[in-house]
């Protein structure tokens, strides 16, 4: 299929590297330069991408550790600097330098710290400029992270535009994901971390790319960041839909604890507490600890039972003037009950309501436990060196029934999936920011990863009653490794920015079978090149084009018994967009993109195979719009739109099961600056294909929360409502073959799990 390959991607991109050297000899030409470094005031920790602009038009952003440098033509220019929810900073360029005469001799040599205090969001202090393919976003998810109201980890990845969530079985389990025409179960096609670490597991039990987030407390998230498509060099594994990246605090702007309670016996507690004092902060050294415990029934005739504890810590430490350690731990548990995946003929029927159940021995366990460590060195002359290790021991167990006795009329279908594992992995970077190269600026980062992951035992059985095993239909002991590295590229010169990298990926795979006795190793060598290109036509409109090759790994258990084929299925992808600002209160993100696959898999956890499908082609428009009514009133919508289709299946059978072909989320937010804030939202999805011919259909549905809290220097209180129309909805469907007890034959039908009813909590925090 050679027509599907990008010409760019065969372009020696070594060529480009080659010149690197070569460029940093020439000689930086005489002008005048300031440079500084850009913190928070109550955090001291530094902020990226903020938005530095000098009178003479030129504008850069802040890096990953707050520092700038930009070129003046004259000492008295002004200097305006600019982050979403900060105030504004104006001042001359002379003021950047160290000395009083610092500005004469043609450099600022030592730059000064920029402090920026924070303030309600102003979207007329929003600028456009160059800047990397991550940044794209930055500005749409900092405004959503500081005016919508969060809930749980659930609610910071909606932030995603485009991305819906879905929970099928029970509290516990990680949430089924949508996104850019993706039935992405639990992250196959989405690429998740939290502070650097990965968060998907390869070859899970339940599903590929398992990326439970339920051990991220959401009051300690400071940043967002997100990517559509696979145009990211850093970014490799399950980055065919996109990626999801949360950081957390590194220094706490508040200690807390607050009580949350709700309809359905639920309750939530959370604590984050500062360990060490101003004076510890100031010399470059901070710890907290936080906590979480949550409990609730759920709306169900059986009572989910579902209980979690959280318990999360961070300290930071000065090893020299240039070099700072962070060490992270956490730990998380959850249990639960779960009604699981009803059949909708059984409810049509008024064999049970649409809370009741079938079997109710279903449910589950799961616990997490991760501790990181970061090191990040400035080695001076602009070249940063950033590296981490990280271990976590993992373990699973889930009960479920979905098919009930459609394979065994007697005993039942029920399953029992379990899992333990102990995955180890590293990541080292190292950056450079080369300023005034041919009159422009190069940033350059090379990188390495390695992940190891231990599984075993790893099993799949037949159960009754949750305690006696009928069958072992897999059983084994995974092993799965990972190493990566990558070059990539930032040029930007003048209105252009040119974007190129290149990242090989190896992975190794190992699986004894305990049932079929297998034990061969395969392994694969992938190379994903990208080239993303944007044009900042003034301050206020700026067109892209991104594109690259990605892919997503497959099943230890999988690529073992297929003997290595089709071990790492490619996808190509291309987004044509812009981010626009035509009025000073108004921001518009559009793109139109396309992604192609080499081939489709499909994970089924019922027989722990996956399904190697035919090649696919996915179309789309993404619209995103945020408009600041007034100081206190904010608005926003997204729209996308998706066709998503089978390229080898003949047409009317060419759907791609639950890909969705229209959602939008949207709402107001109110932030008055006497501390009063109310929200309302939507959420809506249009009905899908549940099956390639189109005779089953997963419904659609439309919902909308309402949030409202007042908010004073010491305490707050809130109340949030989720589902304000009490919609009847279905929030997992899927095509399932079942038998209930009775039936006289299987059944091919949609099943699904209710949502969420009217929903009602308070909560009351205390700030020290």
């Amino acid at each position: 299929m050679k027509h599907y390959w990008p010409l760019w991607a065969l372009l020696p991109m070594q060529l480009l590297l080659a010149q690197l050297p070569l460029r940093a000899q020439l000689p930086a030409r005489p002008q005048l330069t300031v440079q500084g470094r850009i913190i928070d005031r109550q955090t001291q920790e530094p902020l990226e991408n903020a938005v530095i602009r000098v009178q003479n038009g030129k504008s850069t952003l802040s890096d990953i550790q707050g520092n700038f440098r930009l070129p003046v033509k004259h000492p008295g220019d002004s200097l305006v600097v600019s982050y979403v929810g900060y105030r504004t900073v104006c001042l001359c360029a002379v003021q950047c330098c160290a000395g009083e005469d610092c500005c004469t001799r043609g450099a600022c040599r030592q730059g000064m710290e920029l402090q920026m205090e924070r303030q309600l969001v102003d979207l007329r202090t929003v600028t456009i400029v160059p800047g990397a393919a991550h940044a794209s976003f930055h500005t749409i998810s900092a405004v959503d992270l500081r005016l919508r109201p969060l809930n749980s980890a659930q609610d910071l990845m909606q932030l995603v535009p485009g991305l819906f969530l879905s929970q099928h079985q029970g509290g516990g389990l990680a949430e089924h994901i949508f996104f850019r025409g993706f039935d992405a179960d639990h992250g196959t096609d989405v690429n998740v971390s939290v502070d650097g670490m990965p968060v998907n597991l390869v070859s899970h039990i339940h599903g590929q790319g398992f990326a439970d987030l339920h051990f991220l407390i959401p009051e300690l998230v400071t940043h967002l960041d997100y990517g559509k498509g696979p145009y990211y060099a850093d970014r490799g594994d399950f980055t065919t839909a996109g990626y999801v990246a949360f950081r957390t605090a590194d220094v706490l702007d508040k200690s807390e604890v607050k009580v949350e309670g709700g309809q359905f016996n639920t309750g939530r507690a959370m604590a984050k507490v500062d360990l060490l004092t101003g004076r510890a902060l100031a010399r470059g050294e901070s710890a907290y600890l936080a906590g979480e415990a949550a409990y609730t029934d759920g709306p169900f005739d059986w009572a989910q039972h579902f209980r979690r504890l959280n318990l999360f810590g961070k300290y930071n430490v000065l090893l020299s003037p240039r070099t700072k350690l962070t060490a992270t731990f956490s730990t998380f548990e959850s249990r639960w009950r779960s009604s699981g995946e009803i059949p909708g003929r059984a409810v049509t029927a008024g064999l049970i309501r649409r809370w009741g159940y079938i079997d109710s021995t279903q449910g589950g366990n799961t616990g997490r436990t991760t501790m990181i460590v970061k090191a990040r060195t400035d080695l001076g002359h602009e070249w940063y060196l950033e590296n981490q290790a990280y271990y976590a021991h993992y373990y699973f167990t889930l009960h479920y029934d979905p098919t009930f006795f459609a394979e065994d009329s007697v005993h039942g279908d029920q399953l029992l999936q379990q899992e333990r594992r102990d995955l180890a992995g590293y990541g080292g970077r190292l950056t450079r920011h080369s300023y005034f190269i041919k009159g422009g600026d190069l940033q350059t980062a090379i990188g390495i990863n390695a992940q190891a992951n231990w599984i075993g035992p790893g099993s799949l059985d037949h159960t009754i009653g949750q305690n006696k095993v009928l069958d072992t239909l897999q059983a084994g002991w995974p092993r799965e490794y990972a190493l990566n590295g990558y070059v990539d590229e930032n040029y930007h010169r003048g209105k252009w920015q040119i974007n190129g990298g290149v990242r090989l990926d190896w992975l190794g795979f190992r699986y004894w079978d305990l049932v079929n006795p297998l034990q061969p190793d395969r392994n694969k060598l992938m190379a994903s090149p990208k080239l993303n290109i944007s044009y900042t036509w003034n301050p206020t409109l700026q067109f892209y084009l991104k594109t690259g090759k990605g892919f997503h790994s497959n099943d230890a258990r999988v690529v073992v018994a297929n003997r290595g084929l089709d071990i790492l299925p490619a996808a190509y992808g291309a987004d044509l967009g812009m981010n626009w600002k035509p009025f000073p209160k108004l921001i518009v993100n559009a793109a139109v993109w396309t992604l192609y696959l080499r081939q489709e898999f499909t994970y089924d956890a019922d027989e722990g195979t996956m399904d190697p499908g035919d090649k696919t082609l996915r179309k789309g428009i993404d619209l995103s719009l945020r408009y600041q009514f007034a100081p206190w009133l904010f608005g926003n919508v997204d729209l996308d739109f998706c066709r998503a289709r089978d390229l080898q299946a003949a047409k009317g059978q060419n759907y791609l099961p639950l890909a969705v072909p229209f959602c939008s989320t949207g709402g107001l937010d109110v932030k008055l600056p006497g501390g009063w804030s109310a929200a309302v939202s939507y959420r809506y999805m249009k009905d899908r294909p549940a099956n390639a011919t189109g005779t089953l259909v997963a419904q659609g549905y439309f919902m909308t929360d309402l949030a409202a809290g007042y908010t004073q220097r010491r305490w707050e209180v809130g109340l949030g409502i989720q589902n304000l129309l009490n919609t009847a909805w279905r929030e997992a469907q899927f095509e399932t073959i079942s038998r209930m007890r009775g039936e006289a034959a299987p059944v091919d039908g949609i099943s699904f799990t209710p949502g969420t009813p009217f929903f009602a909590k308070l909560k009351f925090g205390v700030f020290f």
